[in-house]
C-alpha cells in the first residue's frame, strides 16, 4: 500500500477532479491518496466523484487554508 499526495490548491472546478482521476490509472487496490485544495465546491465533488467511481472516502476535513481528503482506492 503507498501514500500519495495531491494539492489543487488554486485549481477551479472542475481541474480538482480531472487531476484526480488522471491519477486514478496510478494508484492500486489499497492505495491512500491525499488531496488538498481550496475550491468552495471541493467537499461536494469529492463525496459525489468517490461515490459514482466506487472508491472509498476515509477522511474529509475543513481547514482554516481550504479541504484535505483522503480516499483509498
Amino acid at each position: 500500500m503507498a501514500k500519495k499526495f495531491l494539492d489543487t490548491t488554486g485549481m477551479k472546478c472542475p481541474l480538482p477532479i480531472l487531476k484526480l482521476a488522471t491519477m486514478m490509472p496510478t494508484m492500486k487496490t489499497g492505495d491512500l491518496l491525499e488531496i488538498t485544495g481550496d475550491c468552495e465546491t471541493f467537499d461536494n465533488d469529492i463525496k459525489k466523484w468517490c461515490a459514482q467511481m466506487g472508491i472509498v472516502l476515509v477522511l474529509l476535513t475543513r481547514k482554516e487554508t481550504g479541504f484535505k481528503a483522503e480516499i483509498q482506492f
